[in-house]
């Protein structure tokens, strides 16, 4: 029943994505009314959030990663926003995941099974190293022992079922009720952007949402 499930999530939630190559995010309305995506939006318990909780300007990432386009926004942009939006106490980020094939899937059980505080580290970890698991599944383990998730600790997160399920429906529900079909997708304060966006768009985009406040 387990591969059945993840085999279903699957096809109703993958069939026809692909990581989107945008220099810039473009904005686009969530399907579903607004009261439903601002539930669907807010922080909940399983989210891990990067920065501090009350800060005024909530980023919310959908992201694979197995997707060289989210690997490269953690990269090339995220220190960035990350040293004058997170720490500042302006901005918070929350990563969800949207795995776009199996290897993310596993990968994103992983994440969730190191403690708290140490998420992005070992999601950065994970983009860092993509190149070196994502296409072969067999060294995910290696390069999770790296960035200090023990051997059993590895084994038994893969085989939680209710983590699985968790990770699963995290891309079901966005892609049927928030409609994401691309990594990564990023809902800022609500409002939904799609593409691989610019340290530049970013700062243009919050810097109006700060002037606001």
């Amino acid at each position: 029943m387990r591969e059945i499930w993840v085999a279903t999530v699957f096809a109703l939630a993958l069939a026809g994505t692909h990581p989107a190559a945008a220099q810039a995010p473009k904005p686009d309305n969530a399907p579903g009314g607004t009261a439903t995506a601002a539930s669907l939006l807010a922080p909940n318990p399983q989210d891990r959030v990067l920065g501090k909780a009350d800060a005024p300007i909530t980023i919310v990432e959908y992201a694979s990663l197995s997707c060289s386009h989210c690997a490269r926004f953690a990269d090339a942009v995220l220190p960035k926003l990350k040293e004058k939006w997170i720490d500042t106490g302006k901005a918070k980020l929350i990563l969800r995941d949207f795995p776009l094939d199996e290897p993310a899937l596993r990968a994103a059980m992983v994440a969730r099974c190191a403690p708290p505080e140490r998420f992005y580290t070992v999601i950065d970890g994970f983009f860092r190293a993509q190149s070196e698991w994502a296409a072969e599944r067999s060294k995910l383990k290696g390069v999770a022992v790296i960035l200090g998730i023990k051997s059993q600790q590895f084994d038994t997160c893969l085989n939680d079922k209710a983590l699985e399920d968790q990770v699963a429906q995290s891309r079901l529900t966005a892609a049927q009720q928030l409609g994401v079909n691309s990594t990564p997708t990023f809902f800022i304060n609500g409002k939904k952007y799609e593409g691989e966006p610019t340290i530049e768009a970013f700062e243009q985009l919050l810097s109006g949402l700060a002037a606001k406040s």
